[in-house]
This record gives C-alpha cells, sequence and structure tokens, in this order.
C-alpha cells in the first residue's frame, strides 16, 4: 500500500516537471523570436529606365499644308472622284462640275470671235481699197485724156459734148481721190475698233476656257482627305467672285508629318524647352508608342476654369501613316532619362532633415525585424525613384 502511493507521488512529481518544462520552452521560444515582416510589403530593387516627364495633352494636327479647297468656278458638283481618309497627289481630279452651261458660253464667244475677226478682214479690204484710190492712177489718165481733148477741141475734131466727157471723167477722178484719201483714216480708226473687238472677245474665250479648266478641281499637295464638305448636285460659288464666302469643298491635310497641339500647365511649362524628345500614345493604338520632339512653344498662356495652359505643339514621326488628324493623343515629354538605372518605389523611402533618405530591408536577427540602409536617390517620376548608391539590384526593401 505504502509503494503504491510512493509511486503515484512520483507520477505526480513528473507530469510537473514535464508541465513546467514545456511552458518554460514555450516562453522562451516566444521570447526567442524576432518580429517578421509581411511578404505582402517587400519589394525589388530592380533595373530599368527611369524617366522624369511633363504630360502634354492634346490632338494630332497636320504639320504642314493642311488646306482648304475652294473652286474657282461655280457650277453644280458633278463628279466625286475621293472620300473621307483617301490618299491625293498633286493634279488629281477631287470633284468634276457640270460644265454644260460653260461649253454653251465657250461656243458663243468662239462665235462671237470668228465674226469679229471676220469684221477685220473686211475693214482690211476697204482700207487697201481706198489707198489704191486715193493714189494718182487714175487721176493722172483722166487729165491726160482731158488733156488731149483740149488740144483735139481746139483744133474742132471733138465736139463739145466729148470734151465735157473727158472733163467730166477727170472731175470725177479728182472727186474719188479725195473721197478715198479722207476715207483712210476713217477705216485705220475702224480696224482698230475692231482688232479691239477682237481681243475683247478672246479675252472671253480665254476665261471660259479657263473656268472649263476649273472645273476639275484638282488636289494641289500629296496628302490625305481630311474632310468632305459637298455631295453630287452641291452648288459651288466661286472663290473669284465670292472670296472667302466660296463654298468650302473639302480640306487636304500631309499626313506625312504630324504634330501633337498638347496644352501643358503653367506649374511645369518653365521646365518645357524646344527639342525635348516625347513618346506619344493614342487611344486607337494603345500598344503602340510614337516618338517626336518639341518643336514650338507658344508664349501666351490661356485661361479656363482659374487654371492656364500653354500650348505645346511636339512634331511625331508618321511614316506609315497611322496617326489621324484630331486623334486625341498623350505626349510624354521627357525631361531627363536614366537607362539600365536601379530603381525602386517611392513607397520605400524615408525622408529624413537635411535631404537624407533611407530604406529598410528584412533583418530577423533585429529586434524589430528590419533594418535601416542609407539610400541616395536620384531622380524621381511620382511612383519610383532612381538608387545612386546604398543597395544592390535584387535585395528586398520594405514599403512604409
Amino acid at each position: 500500500m505504502a509503494s503504491k502511493r510512493k509511486s503515484r507521488r512520483w507520477l505526480i512529481l513528473l507530469f510537473l516537471l514535464v508541465l513546467v518544462a514545456a511552458s518554460l520552452g514555450i516562453f522562451a521560444q516566444r521570447n526567442s523570436a524576432a518580429p517578421t515582416v509581411d511578404a505582402g510589403s517587400l519589394v525589388d530593387v530592380k533595373r530599368e529606365d527611369i524617366a522624369v516627364s511633363v504630360v502634354a495633352t492634346g490632338r494630332v494636327e497636320p504639320i504642314s499644308n493642311r488646306i482648304e479647297i475652294r473652286s474657282k468656278a461655280s457650277g453644280i458638283v458633278y463628279q466625286l472622284n475621293v472620300d473621307v481618309g483617301n490618299r491625293v497627289v498633286p493634279g488629281q481630279v477631287l470633284v468634276e462640275l457640270d460644265r454644260d452651261q460653260l461649253l454653251a458660253q465657250l461656243r458663243e464667244a468662239e462665235a462671237n470671235l470668228q465674226a469679229a475677226k471676220a469684221d477685220v478682214i473686211a475693214v482690211r479690204a476697204e482700207l487697201e481699197r481706198n489707198r489704191i484710190l486715193a493714189e494718182e492712177h487714175d487721176v493722172q489718165l483722166a487729165r491726160t485724156n482731158h488733156r488731149r481733148s483740149v488740144e483735139l477741141f481746139e483744133q474742132k475734131l471733138i465736139s463739145k459734148s466729148q470734151f465735157d466727157e473727158t472733163k467730166g471723167r477727170l472731175d470725177e477722178a479728182l472727186n474719188r481721190q479725195r473721197a478715198a484719201s479722207a476715207a483712210i483714216g476713217v477705216t485705220e480708226a475702224s480696224i482698230v475698233q475692231r482688232e479691239a473687238r477682237v481681243a475683247q472677245i478672246q479675252a472671253v474665250v480665254d476665261r471660259i476656257s479657263e473656268e472649263l479648266k476649273y472645273t476639275s478641281i484638282r488636289s494641289p499637295i500629296h496628302g490625305i482627305v481630311l474632310s468632305r464638305e459637298v455631295e453630287i448636285g452641291s452648288a459651288v460659288s466661286s472663290i473669284l467672285t465670292m472670296g472667302a464666302g466660296a463654298t468650302k469643298v473639302m480640306e487636304l491635310g500631309n499626313m506625312n508629318e504630324v504634330y501633337v497641339r498638347g496644352q501643358v500647365n503653367e506649374s511645369d511649362i518653365g521646365m518645357v524647352s524646344v527639342g525635348l524628345p516625347a513618346r506619344i500614345t493614342v487611344e486607337t493604338y494603345k500598344d503602340k508608342t510614337f516618338h517626336g520632339s518639341v518643336y514650338k512653344i507658344v508664349p501666351l498662356g490661356v485661361q479656363s476654369n482659374n487654371v492656364t495652359n500653354f500650348e505645346v505643339r511636339i512634331s511625331v514621326e508618321n511614316p506609315e501613316g497611322l496617326l489621324l488628324a484630331n486623334m486625341s493623343a498623350n505626349a510624354e515629354i521627357v525631361l531627363e532619362e536614366h537607362r539600365d538605372a536601379l530603381t525602386i518605389p517611392e513607397g520605400a523611402i524615408v525622408f529624413e532633415g537635411d535631404q537624407a533618405t533611407y530604406v529598410e530591408v528584412p533583418d530577423l536577427t533585429s529586434e524589430t525585424g528590419r533594418r535601416r540602409i542609407d539610400a541616395e536617390i536620384g531622380i524621381t517620376t511620382g511612383t519610383r525613384a532612381e538608387v545612386l548608391s546604398g543597395l544592390d539590384e535584387g535585395t528586398k526593401v520594405i514599403l512604409q
């Protein structure tokens, strides 16, 4: 009985010893383990290109040769040869106007011209006749005959009537000569007048012929049809008579050379200068980047909703013609760019006084589970920062 009691005491004692040892082990383990860092807050230091930039938002426009096509002739659109988006070359016929009325006017003018030329020929013939009459050939012949008749009459070889006849012929010849001489000046003036009439009608013929050429409206440039304002049957007025109020037929642009007309906030415009490179993206080609450069900064700002923006123009390479007029575009103007640089998220940087910066990395030997490393920071983009020294590629840093 005593031995059983003794065994029971030893078992209780052994159980208490095991329980105390287990408690001491758990307590020691809890006090020796360092705090851990959430894996979701760890990021790697990596190499990539990093750039500081200013964004200009705007639209794509042709950089040159954006022109409005207006007709030199008036008429009705008879034929349309191009539509919006079609490419055109110099001399290509874009629109044909109805020519029937002009052709009728041309036929009438040409008939008047022929009649005027015939009048000139007739008057010139009359002038030649007057010149012949004005010569003394007929007068000399009549005077010689009269002189002979005088001698014969004095010798009573001819009658008085025959004498009077030769005298009348001489007077008649003299009268014709005087009349012809007087008519020469009149006829010459008439020729000048009729030749002027010919020139006047010729000008009408030339003008109508030119207008007939204008009925074929041609492209003056290599480009693309940006817009078309007329349809078959539309009335078109001439720019020669209506000026700026003439009908706009279509608009052409050379889309091989385009630019982005963008707006930059006044807080950023001081950093932008001509010649800076730019990367352009458009909604149509989300995965494609176009390249260009700043070529003009408009000095006059425009205020809207209490915000002042400045117009910046960025020329864009468009060899494939993918960029079209009025496409919305974002131009990232690169102020400074470093390639293959070490970078970290800006959220991992801790700033101290005097612009000192450091980051924290995991450290299981530390009481806090993290360790501070001083890091020199270069350019920043607002989301990522360049690391100049203090960290190596692949190092894991803690987001704050």
